[in-house]
């Protein structure tokens, strides 16, 4: 069994992936309270830090971990400083919304683990023209004692079978001297788990209707909704928003694949204390209703609002939205429902949508694991995404 220290854990949706894959957490961490709470109850087992990574020594580890080997480290670190690496490459490091990458390289530094996976948006690829993905590439082939092999890719959650059309960057990393090249998994999911697959057995209920814990009402209907089920006797987070009969009334008019905007004319926001008068500022991104029969757009930490249900004139429920992350049944999200914007800690909605998809990162942990234990030998070469798309500026440039 090999051992992970997992860093911006959020609730732990990679943790699971790797749990299902044979990995064992050692150690995870994040800053949020409500992620700590939600995932010390699916992870009793494994020792959470809460709190800012940088304030953290080595020996706070060690406490914990004490003599446990350090095979992987995994998580997501924040990215968004990276911004300004075109203009103060020298001083990059230095940025402090940078920091957060860093202190993962650090982490690194400090076990020298045989490989790591750091999941980022899609967007990191593209941000300075591929600058900013080439320099967090350097600084990966020169973190511990030996360096590691790197390789960079977007994999899309739905190829993976998980009911959503997410797309993120996924680096991999091996240790230089383990002569080993880090693999993606290959897409498995020829059709894709659609929302209605996903989620059509799980209770109907309406705007403001649902209880923390139901039983199920029906059988499944698919293996995706048997996988879902396999360890629980119920369900979970099933509970609906309160929504306004005006609110209500918008959502009857939306049909699959419209947005607000397709009804603004009738049903579009009001100003401000003023109702008699249509709101200025208008979101395609709210209440789009989803199809049924495909998989759902990226689940983000804004989905509460974002998405109506398929054929209920409501948003969607934490379980929901949980599911269209391929978050099992048993897996119980803690802290508040939603939030208020004064409220601390993150809201279940936050955390589902702030997850690596689990069915996604037990594919990666599956390959990792291969490569591992039996070696390059079965697998082809993959081209690094991000120098594709140099190539792609290069070629456009030249043209």
């Amino acid at each position: 069994m090999y051992n992970t220290i997992d860093l911006f854990s959020g609730c732990g949706g990679l943790t699971l992936g790797f749990e299902w894959a044979g990995f064992k957490s050692i150690l995870a961490s994040d800053i949020d309270e409500n992620c700590e709470k939600t995932f010390t109850r699916n992870f009793p087992d494994t020792p959470f830090l809460c709190g800012d990574l940088s304030t953290f020594s080595k020996e706070d580890f060690d406490k914990i971990i004490k003599d446990k080997p350090v095979d992987l480290i995994i998580g997501g670190p924040p990215c968004q400083g990276f911004s300004l690496a075109n203009k103060r490459r020298n001083k990059v490091s230095e940025d402090p919304r940078n920091r957060l990458f860093y202190e993962f390289v650090k982490t690194i530094n400090w076990y020298n683990p045989k490989a790591f996976v750091m999941e980022n948006v899609k967007g990191l690829l593209s941000m300075h023209g591929g600058e900013v993905i080439k320099l967090i590439q350097h600084e990966f082939e020169n973190a511990g004692n030996c360096g590691y092999e790197v390789r960079i890719k977007v994999l899309k959650a739905s190829d993976f079978g998980v009911p959503q059309a997410r797309e993120r960057v996924i680096i991999i990393g091996f240790r230089n001297d383990l002569n080993l090249i880090p693999v993606h998994p290959q897409p498995n999911c020829e059709t894709p788990v659609t929302v209605g697959e996903a989620i059509s057995d799980l209770p109907i209920i309406n705007a403001g209707e649902g209880s923390e814990f139901s039983e199920y009402c029906s059988k499944p209907k698919n293996e995706y909704q048997k996988f879902m089920r396999k360890n629980s006797k119920g369900v979970y987070n099933h509970v609906a928003m309160k929504h306004t009969q005006r609110l209500v009334e918008r959502f009857k008019a939306i049909k699959p694949g419209q947005n607000l905007l397709d009804v603004w004319e009738t049903h579009g926001a009001v100003k401000r204390g003023d109702p008699t008068q249509k709101s200025e500022v208008k979101f395609n991104q709210n209440n789009q209703r989803l199809f049924a029969d495909k998989p759902a757009p990226t689940i983000a930490a804004s989905f509460q609002s974002n998405f109506i249900h398929p054929t209920l004139d409501r948003n969607f429920t934490a379980r929901e939205g949980a599911r269209l992350q391929s978050f099992p049944d048993d897996f119980v999200f803690e802290g508040m429902r939603t939030k208020m914007s004064w409220e601390k800690g993150l809201s279940q909605y936050q955390q589902i949508g702030n997850a690596v998809p689990p069915l996604l990162a037990f594919e990666i942990a599956k390959s990792i694991k291969n490569v591992l234990e039996n070696g390059n030998s079965d697998y082809p070469m993959q081209d690094n995404q991000y120098l594709i798309f140099q190539e792609q500026q290069a070629e456009y440039k030249h043209e």
